[in-house]
């Protein structure tokens, strides 16, 4: 399956939620954070749109060490 264009907010919001993140504030911009096994947390903010780019989920998933490969199997599932 080729990477999305664009995706629905909220599929967008359930696939990353799968890898950890959860929401701490939503605006303009969706603030959501995960911590990790180490203690640390990795932030990550998208915009607050109805759809969200593929550019945009692709620079997310570089961001917060996601494959693409991975990323298009969660969005599969949910």
């Amino acid at each position: 399956m080729k990477f999305p264009r664009d995706i629905p907010r909220k599929k967008a919001l359930k696939v990353l939620e799968e890898s950890g993140f959860r929401m701490v504030r939503e605006g303009n911009h969706i603030a959501m954070l995960r911590k990790n096994q180490d203690s640390t947390k990795t932030p990550l903010t998208l915009p607050n749109h109805k759809r969200i780019k593929g550019s945009t989920l692709r620079h997310i998933c570089s961001q917060i060490g996601i494959s693409r490969k991975r990323f298009l199997e969660m969005y599969e599932r949910v």
